[in-house]
């Protein structure tokens, strides 16, 4: 196929010069209720946002999350997870693509979300904001045709996550070989099974380390990891913190000023 010729670009520059802002493209999101999508400026605030996205905060109207950022939407560590994706983006310039994000409902139950995001620029190149698209599992199931297995499989950790359930053991209670099961998790969330069962314990971990009683080494145990310096470790990995000092954090932020 050969290259657009420059005539053609200078049509469509002229095209998209003249689209008014009373008809953005983002509106046809609204015809996928199972995607949300956002916009924010170089300072993390939204600026756009689709219907799916407002509904999801119980917003009605757009203009009620303009202005908005992370934090004032999301519990402190999604936020905080949010945050370091959005400033990868600007600091690269580059998308970010399949990321997952695990959170917990008020039963304690895991779900996740997963998310692309990718830079906004300006007419001279720079990076002013980025877009992006979030669904939930459930949405990439449709889109899976409701894969039966890997259903069986998202369940099966959902219900043994804190005892640690190994690759080996999920391997066994769905009946699928590991190379089948590596595959599945790639194409669904873009990570193996055993990075996405860590990441699941992690999460987890982060939401009990906020509370003021907890204890390290009793969060480690609490979650199946074999030692507390093993837990120390991943969660460094993972988060960039190590447990105590993001523990601490947290403790500095609820200290009165």
């Amino acid at each position: 196929m050969s290259l657009p010729r420059i005539q053609d670009l200078r049509i469509r520059e002229r095209f998209i010069e003249r689209i008014s802002h009373e008809t953005p493209f983002y509106r046809l999101f609204d015809c996928l209720p199972e995607v949300a999508f956002f916009a924010k400026s170089r300072d993390f605030r939204l600026m756009c946002a689709s219907q799916r996205f407002l509904e999801r905060f119980g917003f009605r109207e757009e203009a009620e999350v303009i202005g908005k950022d992370d934090f004032q939407l999301f519990p402190p560590r999604l936020a905080e997870s949010f945050r370091r994706d959005d400033e990868e983006v600007f600091r690269t310039g580059e998308s970010k693509r399949n990321i997952v994000e695990l959170f917990f409902n008020e039963q304690g139950v895991p779900d996740w979300f997963i998310t692309n995001k990718l830079p906004l620029r300006d007419r001279r190149g720079e990076v002013i904001g980025l877009m992006g698209i979030s669904h939930t599992y459930e949405g990439r199931r449709e889109v899976l045709h409701r894969d039966l297995q890997l259903d069986r499989a998202i369940t099966y950790i959902r219900e043994h996550f804190r005892s640690g359930v190994s690759v080996k053991e999920l391997t066994h209670a769905v009946h699928l070989s590991a190379r089948q099961l590596h595959r599945k998790f790639v194409e669904a969330f873009g990570m193996n099974p055993q990075t996405f069962i860590i990441k699941l314990r992690i999460q987890a971990a982060c939401e009990t380390l906020q509370r003021q009683d907890s204890q390290i080494g009793e969060v480690a145990q609490a979650f199946g990891f074999c030692s507390q310096s093993a837990f120390t470790q991943l969660f460094q990995k993972y988060i960039g913190l190590t447990p105590l000092k993001y523990q601490k954090s947290f403790q500095l932020k609820r200290s009165p000023r």
